[in-house]
């Protein structure tokens, strides 16, 4: 049997990925860090624009979420864009979405900071959420990459 990456995704399933974006931005334009952890393992291994190879949640939220987050405004998810590759178990799926958010620069001038990001998501059981165990979040190419906002963060 060949494989395929794009065989029908149970809706049930895409619906739990796009809740899973959709959590995580709300929490990135809050700038809540504490409620944001349980969307992620642990031990769950990131990288992006910021950093190379960060393991587990401390690490991603030291040297990516709190070096990002406060410094951006209006985080969105395309959640009608989001595309995803579930296992035929349905207990492994990869996610891929692109956001839009506005970033600053030093002078304080908006910018237009577009990205897209790749998440691979676990579960124990069909119909519970989505926990993501790896994540890739790269700006777009020509965006800058530092924002110079200053908001206080919740947690």
């Amino acid at each position: 049997m060949p494989v395929k990456a794009a065989t029908p995704v149970d809706p049930q399933d895409i619906a739990l990925i796009r809740d899973w974006f959709r959590e995580l931005a709300d929490h990135v334009r809050a700038v809540d860090f504490a409620p944001a952890r349980r969307l992620f393992a642990e031990d769950f291994i990131a990288f992006g624009t910021h950093s190379d190879f960060l393991h587990g949640r401390d690490q991603a939220e030291a040297n990516q979420w709190r070096r990002v987050w406060p410094t951006i405004d209006g985080f969105t998810w395309r959640l009608d864009g989001v595309q995803a590759v579930v296992s035929p178990d349905r207990l492994h799926a990869t996610g891929m979405a692109v956001w839009d958010s506005t970033g600053y620069r030093e002078d304080g001038t908006p910018f237009d900071r577009l990205g897209r990001a790749t998440v691979t998501f676990a579960r124990g059981a069909t119909g519970e959420p989505w926990v993501a165990t790896h994540t890739h979040m790269s700006l777009f190419r020509g965006t800058p990459d530092a924002s110079h906002g200053k908001k206080p963060s919740r947690s």
